[in-house]
């Protein structure tokens, strides 16, 4: 079989409508198999996260997410099962690395502190950020092949990734940042036993409330994160302790801008810590 770089450039020089689409069908499994991988890897190495995780916010918000991410393991399934081929892995050595970062955070930071937070923050949207790239080219990729159903399945899970790296950027953006500056000021505040009861408070909740609303895209205030685009209307909402995130797609295609920053948004986190 081909190399996946020799099936790009085969494509671009041109050949047969039926090798381009040959070369492209084994370009589209390849990158399956590896979000496979993906998905796969993080439903073990998720926990870990959760786990580590020092405010309520933060913890729940990736336990959330891995239940989302058991349901793409499933659905990625489904894709393979709806252009008759095998479900099977191909290891991502970008999923491998983002996974070693995440431990790495773990490892630099204090047990119960919010800079702790503002690291596991930075890690998941670079997991994010990763998969959105993944499942936009998987997705356009369908489109292109004809496989409809694949299509919309991945869609499903694109919109999931995109909500779950805005549902991370308004829990930094709201008190994380912030809060973890304080603590790096020695604030008294955080001294024990009141640290949990300074984390949780009333206005914590009111203006995560507040930001609930989004809409893929756009975000009003979404400084720090990335900005984008997705296919078919889709609306999705996901469900974090008190708050509801709501989730309306645009136009059809994958394109990640940034603003209030410079460059495109593909891998790295969003955060501005």
């Amino acid at each position: 079989m081909a190399t996946i770089g020799k099936q790009i450039a085969d494509f671009f020089s041109g050949g047969s409508t039926m090798d381009n689409d040959e070369g492209l069908r084994s370009l589209f499994i390849s990158e399956l198999k590896g979000i496979y991988y993906a998905e796969k890897a993080l439903v073990d190495n998720m926990p870990g996260m959760a786990d580590a995780a020092t405010t309520d916010q933060v913890r729940q918000a990736f336990q959330l997410h891995l239940e989302e991410t058991r349901n793409q393991v499933t659905r990625l399934e489904r894709v393979f099962q709806s252009i008759n081929e095998p479900a099977d892995t191909m290891t991502c050595n970008a999923i491998d690395g983002l996974a070693d970062d995440a431990d790495n955070v773990i490892s630099n930071t204090d047990s119960g502190s919010l800079t702790r937070d503002a690291a596991l923050i930075i890690a998941g949207q670079k997991v994010e950020h990763h998969e959105i790239a993944a499942y936009g080219s998987l997705h356009a990729l369908a489109q292109l092949l004809g496989y409809t159903e694949a299509a919309q399945l991945i869609e499903q899970s694109l919109q999931e990734e995109k909500n779950t790296d805005k549902k991370l950027t308004q829990l930094a953006e709201t008190f994380v940042n912030e809060r973890a500056k304080s603590e790096g000021n020695n604030d008294s505040a955080y001294s024990s036993p009141n640290r949990r009861n300074y984390y949780d408070d009333e206005d914590d909740n009111d203006r995560l409330t507040t930001n609930a609303a989004s809409t893929s895209g756009s975000l009003s205030g979404y400084a720090s994160g990335a900005n984008y685009q997705s296919g078919s209307s889709v609306g999705d909402s996901s469900t974090y302790g008190n708050e509801t995130t709501t989730s309306n797609s645009g136009t059809m295609g994958y394109s990640p801008t940034r603003e209030g920053s410079s460059g495109n948004a593909t891998s790295g986190g969003t955060l501005g810590v």
